[in-house]
């Protein structure tokens, strides 16, 4: 009887119930998570931790966490512990590189996500083609077939004569194809097909995802291989799988782009080993994505004659300043309830900044809708284009065009002052290096010396702002 008891606790601890959303598990079933208030969202998944365990013998002890093997299980002081920057390997890509931190560094887990036909097979193909003609380099594909690959890159005219190729799917497999071949870089295509024969469940499942992300993780930290990831996403834009995947990794990008613009757009939202929201522009060719190394000048293609409710202003992407244009349109509403539509904003701040504009600058538009874009497909997630956004909303609203070289900049508070932003002087130099030769800015950013060329107006407040162009 006893025995059999114990048997009966070995069958239920395989078996778990698992958060698709959040990738929190219970022992049991339940209507909400509990963890991110989820509902219906818990999934059975069956756990060969057994099985699982006797595999897992076959790696070191080192292996064991995700921190790799540099002083495993040792105490150490804070000021004993070696501060030895560990090398980086540049891509080849500038643009890459300044989203990655400078390059890949030994033992880094970085996860690529985006939309289907965003480019990100082709980003890392073409990455590590390159790459190969100076180190070993493995690259895995689970969703395509050599030949595929084969032929994408002899279609971008890629040298494919030192780049090591493997269609597989198995996790535990491919450790043991990389422990022979021993690259230094590794790509795995994609992280939702892979899978782990100890774990009953399909691949792209919350368990499957999240134990695969771990294996792979635990043999990058161990034998110092950089490891990149490719990651579907929601429909959110979203990375998909369990948020404990964006805790494991160390970077975290996403490659962003409409089908319809040939522009794309590499942010990092998560970085150990640089800075966060830094962004990397591409352009989609015939010949694969090529760098985009002055960015400011591709949003800045207008059309040779300003229509009324555009305005350029300067954003601050990462370390470095991006000029983009901001266009509004003010048109009477046939609705009860008037629009608000924010492409490239956010629209709760556009709500909050037409307030700003009735209060403290006698500029009605309560009975307009008020469409707003960021030309480009970028998004813009400071609030430094707050004045430039008010100013094209007045200039649709009055019909009276901006003039050309005009940049503005600015946070707007709700008491109707204009507050500095950061950066002011790059984002002035930045703006001057383009031709333009007035900027509207908040009296704090004016700088001590002017630039040669532009004349700088600097204001306190709402009122004065739209004086300066005319409109109060």
């Amino acid at each position: 009887m006893p025995s059999s008891g114990g048997q009966a606790v070995a069958k239920k601890s395989k078996t778990a119930f698992v958060c698709n959303e959040c990738g929190a598990d219970y022992s049991k079933w339940t209507g909400q998570c509990s963890a991110c208030g989820a509902w219906n969202s818990l999934s059975e998944v069956r756990l060969g931790t057994e099985h699982r365990d006797s595999r897992a013998a076959n790696f070191t002890d080192a292996q064991s966490g995700y921190a790799g093997a540099a002083g495993a299980g040792k105490v150490q002081k804070l000021s004993e512990i070696d501060l030895t920057e560990l090398p980086r390997t540049p891509t080849g890509a500038s643009e890459l590189d300044r989203v990655l931190g400078g390059g890949l560094v030994p033992g880094s887990v970085v996860l690529i996500g985006g939309h289907p036909g965003a480019g990100k097979s082709t980003i890392l193909l073409q990455t590590l083609c390159q790459l190969s003609q100076q180190m070993p380099a493995l690259y895995i594909t689970g969703e395509e077939s050599l030949q595929q690959v084969a032929m994408r890159a002899k279609r971008l005219g890629l040298p494919a004569d030192q780049l090591q190729m493997l269609s597989e799917t198995d996790v535990e497999r491919i450790c043991h194809v990389a422990k022979d071949v021993q690259p230094r870089v590794m790509v795995v295509d994609s992280i939702q097909v892979m899978h782990m024969s100890d774990v009953q469940s399909a691949p792209g499942s919350v368990a499957q995802v999240r134990e695969s992300a771990a294996y792979l993780t635990r043999y990058a930290k161990q034998t110092g291989t950089a490891l990149l990831l490719v990651g579907h996403v929601t429909k959110d834009g979203s990375l998909a799988g369990p948020k404990v995947l964006e805790h494991i990794i160390d970077c975290s990008i996403l490659l962003e782009g409409t089908h319809d613009s040939r522009f794309r757009t590499l942010r990092a939202h998560k970085n150990r080993f640089g800075a966060v929201n830094e962004l990397g522009v591409f352009a989609m060719t015939e010949q694969g994505l090529k760098e985009v190394s002055n960015p400011s000048a591709i949003f800045l293609q207008r059309a040779e004659e300003v229509a009324a409710g555009s305005v350029v202003t300067s954003v601050w992407e990462g370390t470095r300043p991006l000029l983009v244009e901001l266009q509004a349109l003010v048109d009477d509403s046939s609705l009860g309830n008037p629009r608000r539509v924010a492409v490239g904003l956010d629209q709760n701040r556009l709500n909050m900044l037409l307030a700003v504009l009735h209060r403290h600058g006698g500029v009605l538009v309560g009975d307009q809708d008020v469409f707003i874009n960021v030309v480009g497909g970028v998004k813009v997630m400071e609030t430094s284009a707050d004045l430039t956004l008010l100013l094209a909303v007045v200039s649709s609203f009055r019909n009276r065009v901006l003039p050309r070289d005009l940049m503005v900049f600015g946070e707007v508070g709700l008491a109707g002052e204009i507050r500095p932003v950061p950066h002011g002087q790059e984002r002035l130099r930045e703006a001057a290096k383009h031709g333009f030769r007035k900027a509207i800015v908040p009296a704090a950013n004016r700088l001590k010396s002017d630039i040669e060329g532009m004349e700088i107006i600097a204001v306190k407040t709402l009122a004065e702002a739209l004086s300066a162009i005319e409109m109060g």
